[in-house]
């Protein structure tokens, strides 16, 4: 076993480490500050930061839905929302050009209002969303699931209300799970390509994301789809530290053991027992002895 694992963790440095060793220190600087880098770099953060803002906005009420509710369907709709984790980016990126294009189900009716999505930034943010949603849905529901709901009925059995025991009791029990999906989710929309491209296009400035610059950079100039390359490997290698803290905060850490921290009793201590009483043989014999 330790032989198969060191062959899988071997699959996942060896490619890291090739690429780090094709960047060209020396032109580095000056590859990661040129205009269409910087532009892309600013245009990946800005709307994976907004897909992380609507992914938390969205994701908190569809998790405590998944996670609280009991009727019969409630498993479809979760199938329903973790299919962008497996769906082929390509194909999601149909999907959104088939639901708010201009002939789409929803983008035919804002159409008449002057309202167009495709190829805009609002699109890369749709895109970004549409894809990394699931992961903090997953991750929140699973926090939520363990923390179980004896603390929210006790809240509400002392008054509060459902809304009030979720923001006071709920939320923070929880924010590990919520940070460390968020987090997931803002990885997810930084790398994001296939969904943007078929969905966004490809316009400098507006819509071409990192992962898109990297593409494009990969014909023309090598070492520059490589030193930004480099750049994506550290975010996420930060992502993934962050995240790791964030599970690590012990929000739900194992209590101590009565043993080896006993609950003081309130109740006095028992009285010591009598003494028995002198058997009348030997009190004789005492005074036989004197």
């Amino acid at each position: 076993m330790p032989f198969v694992a060191a062959v899988g963790a071997l699959l996942v440095v060896v490619p890291l480490v090739a690429v780090v060793a094709r960047v060209d220190w020396a032109q580095l600087p000056a590859l990661l500050t040129s205009e269409s880098s910087l532009a892309a770099l600013w245009l990946s953060l800005s709307t994976s930061i907004a897909a992380t803002a609507a992914c938390i906005v969205l994701g908190v009420p569809l998790a405590v839905v998944l996670a609280r509710s009991t009727f019969r369907g409630i498993a479809a709709v979760r199938a329903l929302v973790l299919v962008p984790l497996v769906l082929p980016p390509v194909v999601g990126g149909l999907a959104l050009l088939y639901a708010f294009g201009r002939r789409g189900l929803i983008g035919q009716a804002l159409e008449p209002f002057g309202i167009v999505i495709p190829f805009t930034t609002l699109a890369v943010v749709i895109a970004q969303t549409f894809v990394a949603l699931p992961f903090l849905v997953l991750s929140l529901e699973g926090a939520l699931r363990t923390a179980g709901d004896r603390h929210e009925l006790v809240a509400a059995t002392l008054g509060a209300s459902p809304s009030r025991a979720f923001r006071t009791v709920t939320l923070p029990l929880v924010l590990p799970g919520l940070a460390s999906g968020a987090l997931l989710a803002f990885a997810r929309s930084l790398g994001e390509f296939g969904a943007t491209l078929t969905f966004a296009g490809s316009l400098e400035g507006v819509t071409r994301t990192l992962p898109l610059e990297i593409y494009l950079q990969r014909e023309v100039d090598p070492d520059a789809a490589v030193a930004l390359s480099l750049l994506l490997i550290v975010i996420a290698l930060v992502v993934v530290v962050l995240g790791r803290n964030a599970l690590g905060g012990g929000a739900f850490r194992a209590a101590p053991r009565a043993a080896s921290s006993p609950v003081p009793s309130s109740r006095p201590p028992a009285p010591a027992p009598a003494p028995a009483p002198a058997r009348a043989d030997e009190t004789h014999g005492a005074e036989d002895e004197r």
